[in-house]
């Protein structure tokens, strides 16, 4: 078993008028910690989607787990072959390679806070998303950086099926 030990030594605190947004509604995303501000302990964020908007595509991280919390709504999320329903409270972690992806359910809203550890830098992996959706770059730009965000998409018949 390997220990992470995280490098910081002040706590982290970010004040919700200060955190960075991305996008709007349909799908907002809060930059609240990354990972060179926790040592590299996690990197995390809080989305927020509303009627039943995507937020992330199939896709698995190789060395992080991912945490997902639900504030408030409803949210599917995949974990593996499974499409869990989340809501309001419940908590689902996926561990590090396997496929996973999340949205609010059909015509509901999600606020989902994400954590991701050990952490990986990923406030720029959401800039170019944003840059993505305001067609700034195009999509396929995402496949050139998928090592440096540890973030692989791959397709899943069980999450297309679930949001068809």
């Amino acid at each position: 078993m390997s220990l992470i030990t995280p490098d910081f030594d002040e706590s982290v605190i970010v004040r919700s008028a200060k955190a960075e947004v991305i996008g709007q509604a349909p799908t907002t995303i809060r930059l609240l910690a990354d990972s060179s501000s926790t040592g590299g302990a996690l990197s995390t964020q809080r989305v927020t989607l509303t009627d039943g908007a995507d937020g992330a595509k199939p896709h698995h991280h190789s060395n992080s787990a991912e945490l997902f919390y639900m504030l408030d709504g409803t949210a599917q999320l995949l974990s593996g072959e499974q499409v869990v329903t989340a809501q309001r409270g419940d908590l689902v972690i996926v561990p590090p390679g396997v496929a996973h992806a999340f949205a609010a359910a059909p015509g509901q809203d999600a606020d989902i806070l994400i954590v991701i550890t050990p952490g990986v830098e990923r406030f720029e992996y959401f800039r170019h998303l944003e840059r993505i959706a305001y067609g700034k770059v195009p999509p396929e730009s995402l496949l050139e950086v998928q090592e440096l965000y540890d973030t692989y998409f791959l397709n899943s018949a069980t999450w297309n099926q679930a949001r068809a």
